[in-house]
């Protein structure tokens, strides 16, 4: 099924990229509209809530009724809300704050309430809170970054809300750092023109996540999922819209599936990190929400747009190399090159002002491909970023986190350089949304990295993630109370239209454990395929190199999984992180096969430069042809 849907800026139009062919993932067709529409505008102008048998205006008293505050509970594994959220970062906890005041909340979260990117973010939030600062500079430092492919209404939006996002961060608790004449410290980052940076020293997100928290604590309204994971959306078809119910969870702690009827759903679930081996996300990120939203007929954009954090700890060159691999590379934040950071190669020679006239604070995506392209010509593993010329007080006061985790491998960091490289951090793309978080599915909303707004563009902004889902959460509450006051269906009756999901006991120890021990060779293999051929700089080649990997791969570890009896509706944690895992890849492969241009995160060597015909949004639309267990939902799909 291709769903229409007008896309691009009012100076743009959209590249076209539907589902790809049976045998492999890509070529994908690719066409031009000749509509020139506002990015947002394509999806709030011709996505508006339609009511339909299931969306109709109803009786004051029923109304009264659906937003009893207590979640009802036809029995263990169903439950009813009038909003589900699925994620826990700053995205879905402060949309949870505001819809709790109109009916019950169920917060989904995938292990505990404060394992997010959120709780991972060290550099702070940008807003312009200064009076030298302006919001046409901060939309100007955006839209540069994003290599003129942001939407100009959303940066504005953004920029011109971000200020108020803030202060009611600050009114919940939220305690950001503060300078000696009493006003909020505001740093710099690369990318930015002026100092705009609200942080709470090195540790912002960990700070903004403990004040929602305590918030949600406190609310009666909101009920707290943790350790669920989130495997599918319900959803239903009603002629030509596509409507969403709430979803499919596995406890992953009693192994029991638990399905969430609700009026309105917001995904908030963030990134996809973990296709690639080495990356800054929890483990939590492996583009669950993206995958999910794909398999439900949402439209997706921008996949191709990857953004790899120049600067993650090098394990292996610190003094005392940690004993076990992490889970995830240690961030080093942007901040400290804002603070003065110098970047050298391991013979001491600074490299950056050959590669951009910013030097070290040139945007993310040029201070990537500059580390990456001097590894590669000297055959280093890392490359140094010093600090040390600052005073001892001034770096332990910015940067405690970091100067405590270098410490405890030996480093001193008022004293020596950093051990640095890339490694993957943020999905500028994601599911396509529109200045109310509203997706093409009815009843779905979307925030946070898992969105694609069309803010970030072609590479996001320093410590403009935070911001977009602080507003952006706040957008999408007003529409979400509308449209959950206007919907009203059969809870009961609903949630009997899709048969469970199957937990895999029967199957047996051992016979799960090697499926256990298989998936997580093929994750290996997938994360490899990735970092080898879909990293920081591309071709062609790699990338159809890639897109024939992971089909076979993906269809051998199918094979093998059906082999050993799974059946298609079986779950677990690991299988259904595989099956994202592979969907997720595959957009970014197939998103960056028709991008044939050099555009921010997006570097090829076959089409090194920026073409301006070329400056357009990649969409890719719903298709029926969905022959693979990762793309396809596993329960079959309800026809009204």
């Amino acid at each position: 099924m291709a769903t229409s849907i007008a896309s691009g800026s009012a100076h743009l139009q959209f590249r076209e990229t539907r589902c790809w062919r049976q045998t492999s993932f890509s070529p994908l067709v690719s066409q031009r509209c000749s509509n020139k529409f506002p990015w947002s505008d394509g999806l709030s102008n011709n996505l508006k809530i339609k009511k339909s048998h299931h969306h109709h205006q109803i009786p004051e008293t029923q109304r009264l009724f659906q937003t009893v505050v207590t979640s009802c509970m036809k029995n263990e594994s169903t439950k009813y809300f009038d909003f589900a959220v699925i994620g826990s970062g700053v995205a879905g906890l402060r949309y949870a704050l505001e819809v709790a005041k109109h009916g019950s909340v169920a917060v989904i979260t995938k292990a505990e309430p404060h394992e997010s990117n959120t709780n991972y973010a060290q550099g702070g939030v940008s807003a312009v809170l200064c009076p030298s600062d302006s919001v046409e500079s901060h939309m100007q430092d955006t839209i540069v970054a994003g290599a003129y492919l942001c939407d100009e209404e959303t940066v504005r939006v953004v920029c011109t809300e971000g200020p108020e996002r803030i202060r009611e961060l600050i009114a919940m608790g939220a305690s950001f750092d503060h300078g000696e004449d009493g006003n909020l410290h505001l740093a710099r980052e690369g990318g930015h023109s002026h100092h705009r940076i609200v942080h709470a020293a090195d540790m912002t997100g960990r700070e903004i996540e403990r004040a929602l928290l305590k918030a949600i604590e406190n609310d009666p309204n909101i009920s707290v999922f943790k350790h669920h994971f989130a495997i599918d959306l319900l959803t239903s078809q009603d002629g030509l819209d596509m409507i969403c119910h709430g979803v499919d969870t596995i406890n992953t702690e009693t192994q029991k599936v638990v399905r969430f009827i609700s009026k309105v759903t917001l995904l908030a679930s963030g990134g996809a990190g973990h296709i690639y081996p080495s990356t800054t996300n929890p483990p939590v990120a492996t583009g669950d929400g993206i995958a999910m939203a794909h398999r439900a007929q949402a439209v997706i954009s921008n996949m191709e747009f990857v953004q790899f954090h120049p600067t993650a700890l090098a394990d292996e060159g610190l003094p005392i190399p940690p004993t076990k691999s992490r889970d995830n590379s240690f961030l080093i934040t942007e901040a400290v090159r804002g603070d003065g950071g110098i970047l050298y190669n391991l013979d001491m020679e600074r490299f950056m002002p050959m590669y951009d006239e910013r030097a070290e604070l040139a945007p993310r995506d040029v201070v990537a491909r500059s580390i990456d392209d001097q590894l590669k010509k000297r055959n280093d593993k890392y490359v140094l970023l010093d600090i040390s010329h600052r005073s001892r007080d001034q770096i332990l006061s910015h940067f405690p986190n970091i100067a405590a985790e270098c410490l405890k491998y030996g480093l001193d960091i008022t004293r020596h350089p950093i051990p640095v490289v890339p490694a993957a951090h943020y999905m500028c793309g994601g599911v396509k949304a529109g200045l109310q978080g509203e997706t093409n599915v009815l009843g779905l909303y979307v925030a946070g990295e898992v969105a694609c707004t069309g803010l970030h563009g072609a590479n996001r902004l320093a410590s403009n993630s935070l911001l977009e889902a602080l507003v952006f959460a706040q957008r999408a509450v007003n529409p979400s109370i509308q449209h959950m006051k206007e919907s009203y269906t059969d809870h009961q009756t609903v949630s009997q239209w899709w048969d469970p999901p199957v937990v895999p006991m029967q199957l047996g120890s051992t016979i799960l454990t090697k499926i256990l021990k298989r998936t997580k060779q093929v994750r290996n293999e997938l994360q490899s395929i990735m970092w080898a051929y879909v990293g920081i700089v591309r071709s062609t080649t790699w990338l159809k190199t890639a897109e024939r990997r992971i089909g076979e791969l993906e269809l051998e570890w199918e094979a093998y999984l059906f082999q050993q009896g799974w059946e298609p509706t079986m779950v677990g944690l690991e299988a259904c992180e595989m099956r994202n895992l592979f969907c997720c890849a595959k957009l970014v492969v197939s998103s960056a096969l028709t991008r044939h241009e050099s555009r921010g995160l997006h570097y090829t060597i076959d089409f090194p430069h920026v073409d301006e015909e070329s400056r357009l949004p990649t969409i890719i639309f719903p298709c029926s042809m969905n022959t693979t267990w990762s793309s396809r939902q596993l329960h079959k799909q309800q026809i009204c």
